[in-house]
């Protein structure tokens, strides 16, 4: 499991703040320096190139997001609008998601504030069965209660050539803000840059991690070549890359770039590379996801830094 850290209060430390409560209670004053909180480090925003706009290099993936977690969904999508981070992926094809965030951000009045990406289905499998692009955008801006989205993504590639011209008339229409195309299988790599090179994006996805690095190769060169904003899929692999953690020790260099957690080790390798304009780790765990916001401040690793992250990754533990 993640090493997240630790924030317990000893019982020692209970019965102090218990004592210091009650006299305060009595005569006010302003806490020692010791008991105040340290300030938040700075937040981590990055431009997203065809309009310059910054967002937080942190949001969060909705995948797992379903009505059986529906509080804490709630809890965490507040807790993340508290924190700074607006980014939130989602898709009509990942169940409640839509659905839940929508509910969740209508109660909380805090959707003019988040960054709302969802991906499109139908549309060009000729299925009868399937609804058509129009339709599946529609009963996504339904279920998220909400007239536009800020990203309106073609999800795995499916239905490019039918989807795209639709989707730049809901951009001029004010429906959507930014375009993009999706892929999280690294047999894809190949047709999303040919995608990239034919049509007009905003944004691409695409699965990149310390340990899936095949992106980095040809794919995220070409995003800032094009001038596109990249959203980082599967950062944590699946949660896969946690299991290789629990042998291992979070470097003390670490620090030096603010990392706490291999969680943070794991994220702040995916953002810092030039290209990346925000990774999107899953999460239905407030916990989590404040440790994985966390990864969204402070010190980036530079390029040697980086290299020493991959190295340290490579070797056996």
């Amino acid at each position: 499991m993640t090493k997240r850290g630790n924030s317990n209060v000893s019982r020692r430390e209970f019965i102090e703040t218990g004592v210091v409560a009650s006299i305060t209670t009595l005569f006010p004053r302003p806490p020692p320096a010791a008991e105040r909180a340290e300030p938040p480090l700075p937040l981590i925003t990055k431009a997203i190139p065809s309009s310059g706009e910054r967002i937080p290099a942190i949001g969060v993936g909705t995948d797992s997001f379903r009505d059986r977690v529906r509080e804490e969904i709630r809890a965490e999508l507040k807790r993340m609008s508290e924190i700074g981070g607006t980014v939130i992926d989602t898709a009509a094809a990942y169940g409640d998601s839509e659905a839940l965030i929508g509910e969740a951000l209508e109660s909380l009045g805090t959707r003019e504030k988040m960054f709302i990406a969802t991906k499109l289905v139908g549309g060009a499998s000729g299925s009868s069965s399937s609804p058509t692009g129009a339709a599946s955008f529609e009963r996504s801006l339904e279920r998220l209660k909400t007239p536009r989205v800020d990203l309106l993504q073609v999800h795995n590639l499916n239905g490019v050539a039918a989807l795209i011209p639709p989707m730049q008339e809901w951009k001029k229409a004010g429906k959507i803000r930014y375009a993009g195309v999706t892929t999280s299988r690294v047999s894809q790599h190949a047709e999303i840059m040919d995608v990239m090179r034919n049509y007009p994006l905003d944004f691409i996805q695409v699965d990149y991690s310390i340990a899936n690095r095949d992106a980095a190769e040809a794919i995220l060169p070409l995003a800032l070549e094009r001038k596109v904003a990249v959203l980082a899929n599967l950062p944590f692999g699946h949660s896969s890359l946690f299991r290789q953690t629990a042998e291992r020790d979070l470097p003390g260099w670490a620090a030096d770039i603010d990392v706490a957690t291999w969680g943070q080790f794991l994220l702040k390798y995916v953002i810092s590379h030039p290209a990346v304009t925000c990774a999107i780790p899953g999460s239905t765990n407030v916990g989590h996801l404040v440790d994985n916001q966390a990864a969204g401040r402070g010190r980036l690793p530079d390029a040697a830094t980086r290299r020493k992250m991959e190295e340290y990754w490579d070797r056996k533990p």
